[in-house]
């Protein structure tokens, strides 16, 4: 373990965009002073069923059976389990982390908040968590009659929509029973459509109190495909706003309960999103199967008591998490993860390896339309789109049809001036340097698919030995 870290809780924000944590967290970006930021943080997927394989197994998505989920590789949890750590898991009702999909692995006390996801009605949530949030937005009077019976704050039924005090509930009661060492992780959903945040929050991020009515004809006029205005887009983005800063509440309530037990001392903070969310500058809302920085850039800290705060400036990945808490806890990683610790790093702001220089590699599977729905759960659903990212390059390519862009990020940051079409000396280099990898991947991708259930000395190796060339641990 490290200096006298006995526990560690890892938050996960759905659909957290990395200019978040300095625009609507203030609990957050206080543990980023106090702690590691890496500035450079990115998802290996635009979705969660396709970021969380990495985020909590260390694997790429469909690296291991073709499909999504963590059935195929051990979870953070399983090996920290194994090793003697307590575990806890709390997701606010996301469908696609749920013990169906193999995210309970490893988990002590797991509790997801949602149906049966092998029943109809939970399939169907699970494949659509927008109207997973609306279902849950409309329970919300009947929760707010409840709430006013039992005499609860006048913002618990607008949290309660996405399960948030539930998930708090449950981690507190966690904290107070828990043995050391544990690890705990806790996932919000407020930042995913439909944004629902308490009054409270609005007047925090807007200075004043955006009207039911527009919010409800702001979610209305966009579930409805209609034109999206500036005011519309604006009013979006307040909302945003204000269910992020709602969950930073809930953050810092958690921390409070570390507090309150004694053992904020001794405990190690991570707090990520598992992908980001656009706001059209994309032409879309939402996280649609895309690879630009407004849904794969997040924020990622890192908060060691006792290590002085420093902003990290190195590439990393989500897939880095899982080794990075073992490492906090003193456990061998997983020899089939891929990710490296991020803990030299955060001691004194060097590389978690210093010979590095492989890219970041995001992946999404997009149908014939772009908002088409319901969300792919294997290769076969769609063209599948691997995008890199370093040295300041981001490369996109479809491995289905070769169709391919390149941006730059410091001169271009919202990718805007796709430099593949005409490519100058300096482009075509990056082209070539990237292209390799995306190509290898997307290829691993599909041998895994082809060979699912493979065992030990035949297809199985292959991928590994592939992903290790890709500087893949």
């Amino acid at each position: 373990m490290t200096a006298s870290i006995s526990n560690v809780v890892l938050v996960t924000v759905d659909s957290l965009r990395a200019d978040a944590l300095d625009q609507a967290m203030p609990v957050a970006a206080g543990l980023a002073d106090d702690g590691a930021v890496f500035e450079r943080a990115f998802a290996h997927g635009n979705w969660t069923p396709f970021s969380f394989p990495s985020l909590l197994a260390s694997r790429p998505v469909f690296a291991d059976t073709g499909e999504i989920g963590v059935t195929g590789s051990p979870t953070l949890a399983a090996v920290l389990s194994k090793a003697g750590v307590a575990t806890g898991g709390f997701n606010a009702a996301n469908g696609f982390l749920t013990a169906h999909w193999g995210y309970d692995e490893g988990f002590d006390e797991f509790e997801s908040f949602v149906g049966d996801p092998s029943g109809r009605v939970g399939r169907f949530l699970a494949a659509h968590p927008t109207v997973a949030g609306w279902a849950g937005l409309a329970k919300s009077p009947f929760r707010r009659v409840a709430a006013t019976l039992r005499g609860d704050p006048t913002d618990r039924p607008f949290a309660d929509a996405s399960r948030l005090t539930d998930v708090e509930d449950r981690a507190t009661a966690f904290l107070a029973d828990a043995e050391e060492p544990f690890f705990l992780w806790v996932h919000y959903m407020d930042a995913h459509t439909p944004y629902v945040p308490a009054p409270r929050y609005l007047r925090a991020v807007s200075g004043s109190r955006l009207g039911t009515h527009r919010m409800l004809v702001a979610h209305a006029r966009t579930g409805l495909g209609r034109r999206v205005s500036d005011r519309t887009l604006a009013d979006l983005r307040t909302l945003y706003r204000a269910a992020v800063r709602q969950v930073d509440a809930g953050i810092g309530r958690l921390l409070g309960a570390l507090d309150d037990a004694g053992i904020r001392d001794e405990t190690a903070v991570v707090v990520t999103g598992d992908h980001g969310e656009e706001f059209m500058e994309h032409g879309h809302l939402a996280h649609y199967p895309k690879l630009y920085d407004e849904l794969i850039h997040v924020p990622l800290v890192v908060d060691v008591p006792g290590i002085d705060g420093t902003s990290v400036d190195h590439h990393a990945g989500l897939a880095d998490v899982p080794p990075t808490v073992c490492d906090l806890l003193g456990v061998e990683p997983a020899d089939r993860w891929t990710g490296r610790s991020l803990l030299p790093a955060v001691h004194d702001d060097r590389p978690a390896d210093e010979d590095r220089h492989e890219p970041i590699l995001s992946v999404t599977v997009r149908g014939e339309e772009v908002t088409a729905q319901p969300i792919p759960r294997s290769l076969s659903e769609g063209d599948l789109l691997v995008s890199a990212r370093a040295d300041g390059w981001i490369y996109i390519e479809n491995a289905a049809t070769g169709d391919r862009e390149l941006y730059h990020r410091p001169s271009d940051p919202d990718q805007q001036c796709d430099r593949s079409r005409h490519p100058d000396a300096e482009a075509a280099a990056a082209i070539d340097r990237l292209r390799g990898p995306v190509r290898e991947h997307a290829d691993l991708l599909a041998e895994a698919r082809e060979d699912a259930g493979y065992g030990p000395g035949t297809a199985g190796d292959s991928v590994r030995t592939r992903l290790e060339a890709l500087g893949y641990r």
